[in-house]
Order: structure tokens, then C-alpha cells, then sequence
């Protein structure tokens, strides 16, 4: 079962006239924890206080979570609410949101798009794995509308963005703070868990303002993500892409810290790509000591991603601009309409899978 004891994803869940409280995910009913446990931590509306208690904090519970849920029945089954009868919140209370840049087909194909005839690749991102600080304000859970934005689109025109795109990519989510001035420790001492998210943006108004800093008001408008966190415990895992030239020092791997999950974009309820996370260049132990090297600490509810994810065909690319080439060459629908970016009333969801594990979609409409 995919939503099995290997699995159990935490989420933050309540019942009609109830407080939000943390559950775990089990087929299609959520396991609420704080009476399952006898543990008020998850009472809380917020995974933060849970995630702060750290790695072995983390295994006992599951373990534990898992025990009781292949015990005795009659213990856990007066906990297990139906899905249907619970609504979904923001599974974390999210402290900073950091982007990255870290695939490196979705890289090449915006560089062919973007400078025609010039090196795809800058000079810097084979060395470190690129990213920008966002707004976690603006972080919403998985059925949270997104409204079109407005914005600057030239010089004197200002108006709604008319390419409204979407960024296919897997959240990290940080339990573990670490002290000011110095780097973090080890990625699995401080990662909590996963979680998909699509990281809306807004290519015209980002096309006008990004240079020379970087995104901002065509990126800060909305990210979405689902409303389950899959334990870091939980994932397969494989050996990250082979990286040439050798990373800086700081930058050189560990462990095995590519994961095995591959991805589905849904349109409209039509699949028009399939996104492997295993193509990924930067892995997220390097992301993550990228991210501190410089002193700068780490917060409980921490959330940074991936960017887009994308591999080497075009059925494998994770946002509209590279799967219509910026739209050059429209995506036919089931349906007989194009699209070149989203239409208002359009619906984007996004799917992953790891192995046998079924991670928690995220969606949203745009209006």
C-alpha cells in the first residue's frame, strides 16, 4: 500500500469545530497523534514543535507510529479519521524560503531560451548550486487559489502577467536550527522531511525585473505545497549525478543523497510531464551547505527547494516555459485546446512518486 507503514507522511489536519493538530497519513484516513501517542507536542497546529526535537526524536516516533498501527487494531482505531472527513492546513509554520537553480537541463534549456547562441550555462553553475531567498509569507498549502499577479512587464506598462508558469520542484524542510555563524552539520541531523511544491512565476514580469538582482515580484506571489511532509527516513535514496568540475571542498558529498522520486505534471487533468528528481545536478546535502557556509543558521520550519525539475527529454521538463519553449511550441490538450502558459481557471497538480511510496500532491487553480 502506498500510503502504508513505510510511508506515513505528517500533516496538520482538523475536524469541524476542532483546532488543527498534527496526524500521519494511512491509506485514506490520518492517524491523530496526540491522543494515538499520549504526546501533546502534537496537539500543536504546526509540525515545528514536533520537527525541533530532532533526528532520534524523529526515528523513535515513526518507529513507534509504525508498531502501533500493525499491533493491536482496537488501540489505534479509534484515532483513524476518514480523509474525507478532515480539512487539510499548511503542515509547517515556514520560517525562510530559499529557491535553488539545481537542475541542470532545466538550467541549459532557459539559457538556450533565454540567450540564444551563448553558452547555456554561466560560469558559476557547475561550481555552486544557485539560489535566491523568497517570501515565506506567501507559502500556501496544496488547493490555496492563486490569483494572477500584476506587475511591471516594460518600461512604463504595468498590468497582469501574461505568462503565468509553473516550477515542478521537491521541497526540504529544516526541524534542527543551527547557531549564527557557523554551518550547518550533517543534512540528515537537520532535514526533517519532503515535500512536493510548485513554485509559481510569473516569466514576464520576472523576464523585466530580474536583471541585474534576481526574481522578486515575479516569484514572491505564491508557492504551493502539499499538505504532507514524507519523512527524510521514508525515501529511497541513489548515488547524485556525477559533477564535473570536483565541488569546492565544503560542496563534496557525504552520503548518497539523490533520491529515486519521479514526478507528474497534471493539466487540466491531463499528464503533460514526468519530471525525474534523480537528473538533478546539486544534491540537497550540497544545497544545504551552500546555503550555511557563510555563517548564516538554519530555523526551525525552514523551507528550501530544489527549482524546477527537469531531465534530458522534453516529455521530462517541469515548467511550461521549457515544454512550450517558451511558447514556440504550444502543449495540445486531450481536449483540443493549446496552451503556451496557464489561462485563468486552468488547474496545475503535482505528483510524485519514491519507490512504492506516494508522496502528497500538491495543487492549485489560478483565478
Amino acid at each position: 500500500m502506498s500510503w502504508g507503514v513505510d510511508n506515513l507522511p505528517y500533516g496538520v489536519f482538523s475536524c469541524p469545530g476542532q483546532a488543527p493538530r498534527v496526524g500521519v497519513r494511512y491509506g485514506d484516513k490520518v492517524l491523530d497523534l496526540a491522543p494515538a501517542l499520549h504526546d501533546e507536542v502534537f496537539a500543536a497546529p504546526t509540525l515545528n514543535p514536533f520537527m525541533a526535537r530532532g533526528r532520534a526524536a524523529w526515528h523513535d516516533t515513526r518507529t513507534l507510529i509504525q508498531n502501533k498501527l500493525t499491533g493491536d487494531v482496537s488501540v489505534t482505531e479509534a484515532h483513524l479519521i476518514p480523509l474525507e472527513q478532515v480539512s487539510l492546513h499548511l503542515p509547517f509554520e515556514v520560517a525562510d524560503y530559499v529557491d535553488f537553480y539545481a537542475s541542470i537541463d532545466h538550467a541549459s534549456n532557459l539559457g538556450k531560451i533565454l540567450r540564444p547562441g551563448d553558452e547555456p550555462l554561466k560560469p558559476n553553475w557547475r561550481h555552486l548550486p544557485v539560489g535566491y531567498h523568497g517570501r515565506s509569507g506567501t507559502v500556501v498549502v496544496s488547493g490555496t487559489p492563486v490569483r494572477r499577479p500584476h506587475g511591471q512587464l516594460g518600461a512604463g506598462v504595468f498590468g497582469p502577467c501574461g505568462k503565468l508558469d509553473i516550477e515542478a520542484e521537491l521541497g526540504f524542510v529544516v526541524g534542527v536550527p543551527s547557531g549564527h555563524g557557523s554551518p550547518a552539520g550533517a543534512f540528515e541531523e537537520h532535514v526533517f522531511g519532503v515535500t512536493l511544491v510548485n513554485d509559481w512565476s510569473a516569466r514576464d514580469i520576472q523576464a523585466w525585473e530580474y536583471v541585474p538582482l534576481g526574481p522578486f515580484l515575479g516569484k514572491s506571489f505564491a508557492t504551493s505545497v502539499s499538505p504532507w511532509v514524507t519523512p527524510l527516513e521514508a525515501l529511497p535514496r541513489i548515488p547524485g549525478r556525477a559533477q564535473d568540475p570536483e565541488p569546492a571542498a565544503y560542496l563534496r558529498r557525504q552520503g548518497d543523497w539523490g533520491l529515486d522520486i519521479t514526478l507528474e505534471i497534471v493539466l487540466n487533468g491531463e499528464t503533460v510531464s514526468r519530471p525525474p528528481y534523480a537528473a538533478m545536478y546539486w544534491t540537497p546535502d550540497q544545497m544545504l551547505a551552500h546555503m550555511t557556509v557563510n555563517g548564516a543558521s538554519l530555523r526551525t520550519g525552514d523551507l528550501f527547494a530544489s527549482g524546477t525539475i527537469s531531465g534530458p527529454e522534453r516529455g521530462e521538463r517541469g515548467s511550461l516555459t521549457e515544454l512550450t519553449w517558451n511558447g514556440a511550441d504550444p502543449i495540445k490538450l486531450a481536449s483540443g485546446e493549446t496552451r503556451t502558459f496557464l489561462q485563468d481557471g486552468d488547474t496545475v497538480t503535482i505528483r510524485a512518486t519514491a519507490g512504492d511510496l506516494t508522496l502528497g500532491e500538491v495543487s492549485g487553480t489560478v483565478r
